[in-house]
């Protein structure tokens, strides 16, 4: 039993606590206040909740499976000093109901377009972890006009970008996981705030069937005109291999940046040491990391 839910954890490759905490920090985080902001928005037959937190450049943060947006809550303090920061909860997922859609990235990424147009906002910038990640690189290929600057956080651009055994593992996620994960803080987290939590059974088929489907979508990566920062941890589930052709493919690390920063891609690359996909998102050098990026800072020391 032990077993088969350690192996239903690392199988969806996408879970994290409803509210982490930061067991390695010197300090708790701040309690979270209300937020500024909140309510419901149907979006092509999904009823999505979103909350809005924050003054400044808009930030659309996407969660990863089996979790919601409360899993940014020790982010929060820091990004919503500089940033209006806008949380979704995605299909199924926190007070997000599942609805009868499959789980589709190309439908969700069409999704959060027209949810943030409705919210008003022309462009916005983007930090997706995990299967948020794969929302919103599907939203920034399909509706690149929107997106301003895009972070991906522990996601890959093709299912090949996993180690064998996790690919194996993700197609035996089912409903049947249930009994097995009634005292997980994923499971918990959920039925605290999920509109009907009787549905986790079908939330875990939903996420089961959609881990089955194999993708690439290399050649998309392309298409991501605007800045884009990957960011992994060194113990991630994708494989080096994969994290340095995702780099490549947008056109980074392949060649030397020059005496000038001449040859200087505007994408990054951030490998985290000591952090592995399912604590990247608790990280705190994640915010340092990828805020000077998406407030657009390029500027470096030179020896001159």
């Amino acid at each position: 039993m032990k077993r088969l839910l350690t192996r239903i954890l690392a199988a969806t490759a996408l879970i994290a606590p409803a509210v982490p905490t930061l067991a390695d920090s010197p300090a708790a985080p701040p309690a979270i206040t209300a937020p500024d902001k909140s309510g419901r928005l149907a979006v092509n037959g999904i009823n999505y909740y979103y909350e809005i937190r924050g003054k400044g450049e808009p930030l659309l943060l996407l969660h990863g499976g089996l979790g919601s947006s409360d899993m940014f809550a020790p982010l929060l303090p820091t990004l919503t000093s500089q940033r209006q920061v806008v949380l979704v909860d995605l299909q199924g997922h926190g007070r997000t109901e599942l609805g009868t859609r499959k789980f589709n990235l190309e439908a969700m990424g069409d999704d959060m377009n027209a949810l943030v147009q409705k919210l008003g906002y022309k462009q916005i910038d983007v930090f997706g972890y995990s299967f948020g990640g794969g929302v919103g690189f599907r939203l920034a290929v399909q509706h690149p006009q929107t997106v301003r600057r895009l972070v991906l956080v522990s996601a890959g651009y093709a299912s090949d970008g996993f180690y064998p055994e996790i690919r194996a593992q993700q197609g035996q996620v089912n409903a049947e996981a249930f009994q097995y994960m009634k005292d997980t803080p994923m499971y918990k987290g959920y039925v605290a705030v999920a509109p009907k939590p009787d549905d986790f059974p079908k939330l875990l088929t939903a996420i089961g069937d959609f881990m089955k489907q194999g993708y690439d979508y290399s050649p998309d990566v392309a298409k991501l005109k605007m800045p884009v920062m990957l960011v992994f941890g060194d113990s991630d589930m994708y494989r080096p291999e994969h994290v340095v052709k995702f780099y490549q493919l947008l056109g980074g690390g392949l060649k030397d940046a020059g005496w000038m920063r001449e040859n200087l891609s505007q994408n990054r690359l951030a490998i985290l040491p000591n952090h592995t996909h399912y604590d990247i998102f608790l990280a705190p050098e994640l915010v340092s990391t990828t805020l000077p990026f998406l407030n657009g800072e390029t500027k470096a020391s030179a020896w001159q």
